[in-house]
């Protein structure tokens, strides 16, 4: 498989296998001079659904919460203002599947577990409210409750 990165691409269906390569892929649409978004939204697509039995080669539930935040945040070709979206293979979660994380260029970082495949609305919510934060903080007013419940860390900004 192809492990490069693509814009505009939404992973093959079964994706790579966890440990593999880190390879992304992302919906926002390409575009020469699109400005460098404020919050990149990362959705693990190798995760799997506690208790789903399908066989190693079916779509992940991942891939289909990329999918689905994809759909939502391009609907048209016009992505969340401030927000990309991006697949990766494997967020090392496991645990707690499915993973997605929220990188803020100036702020923090957030890692969230225990999603739903049917998450993505409150995910690009939760993007949509960090990339407008004026102090690179989630703010928890607003926050959907998947994000309250389902955080599994914070991580404060690199030091400049």
């Amino acid at each position: 498989m192809d492990r490069s990165v693509e814009r505009g691409a939404i992973p093959d269906s079964t994706g790579p296998e966890p440990g593999g390569d880190s390879a992304e892929t992302g919906c926002a649409p390409a575009t020469a001079r699109a400005p460098a978004p404020a919050v990149t939204l990362l959705i693990c697509t190798t995760c799997r659904s506690p208790g789903n039995a399908a066989p190693p080669d079916a779509e992940r539930d991942g891939a289909r919460l990329l999918a689905s935040a994809c759909a939502t945040a391009v609907p048209e070709g016009v992505a969340v203002e401030g927000v990309a979206v991006v697949g990766v293979s494997c967020l090392a979660n496991c645990k707690r599947a499915l993973s997605a994380a929220m990188v803020r260029r100036d702020g923090w970082t957030y890692v969230f577990g225990d999603l739903a495949p049917d998450s993505a609305a409150d995910l690009l919510t939760g993007a949509a409210l960090l990339a407008g934060s004026e102090d690179g903080l989630m703010p928890w007013r607003g926050r959907p409750d998947v994000l309250k419940r389902g955080m599994v860390a914070r991580i404060p900004p690199a030091f400049r």
